[in-house]
């Protein structure tokens, strides 16, 4: 299913809106390091029972940009090849992120969903408060973010500072347009995913309403009550059936993850 699935999951900020003199415009990153590996495998439901209908990899290296340390991150979506005959995506998304605050300096978007193919590149003047993509130049806010960026930015996000109900918001730069997207704190909650059993933050966002979801609040997460904010689970209903996204496995994690009760 679609990696913009994925990473909407993870937008976070608080419950006013972002300008320059707020903290969340940059902010350090305490959660994650360079070599950090996240896998999910997404599930699908028809008619009552999930089958494995495709992956998704996330990964982070330090590496530099124009002289310049950044992280590197990839997130990459595809189906299953049993699965392809009915939809087939092979998706890959990058984006270059100072590694002091997590702005993003270019993002770099190409994708293949069931035919549909797409390629974005865009580099950010922070300065300036602009966006160059590939068809045009284009005035931004603020703490602007591209989709990868938001996931790791929005990871960093200290959730005890937050009331149940709170919505947490963030501006994203997709498609050559402005999103004012949010995601509302839900809380904290113990689940038991394909992996194990977590005491988990949980959350729902905003969705851009698309070819495979509504929009609204009807998306559900969880992420790990740790130190790592590392996504656990992702439910939510799509046009038919509903979609949900475990994470099965990972590597070099900053901190222990000590929000696992039992393995399995």
């Amino acid at each position: 299913m679609k990696i913009k699935f994925f990473v909407s999951l993870v937008f976070l900020m608080m419950s006013i809106r972002l300008n320059a003199d707020s903290d969340f415009c940059g902010i350090r990153n305490a959660c994650f390091s360079s070599g950090e590996k996240i896998i999910l495998k997404v599930f699908y439901n028809v008619v009552g029972l999930y089958v494995d209908a495709g992956t998704a990899i996330f990964n982070a290296q330090v590496e530099s940009y124009n002289g310049k340390p950044v992280y590197h991150a990839v997130g990459e979506g595809y189906s299953n090849s049993s699965y392809d005959w009915i939809f087939k995506v092979r998706d890959r998304y990058e984006t270059y992120m100072d590694t002091g605050n997590l702005k993003p300096y270019r993002f770099i978007r190409n994708i293949d969903e069931g035919g549909y193919k797409k390629y974005e590149n865009a580099s950010f003047n922070h300065e300036a408060k602009s966006v160059v993509t590939t068809t045009g130049v284009y005035k931004t806010p603020d703490c602007i973010h591209d989709v990868i960026s938001a996931v790791y930015y929005a990871r960093n996000i200290d959730f005890d500072k937050y009331n149940v109900g709170d919505k947490i918001y963030l501006n994203l730069f997709l498609d050559d347009e402005i999103h004012n997207i949010y995601i509302r704190y839900m809380g904290k909650e113990t689940i038991k995913t394909r992996y194990g059993k977590f005491r988990t933050i949980k959350f729902k966002p905003l969705l851009l309403k698309g070819s495979m979801f509504e929009g609204g609040e009807k998306m559900t997460v969880w992420v790990s009550d740790d130190a790592n904010h590392l996504p656990l689970r992702i439910e939510s209903p799509i046009v038919v059936g509903n979609v949900k996204v475990d994470m099965m496995g990972y590597r070099n994690l900053r901190y222990p993850l000590t929000s696992l009760i039992k393995f399995r």
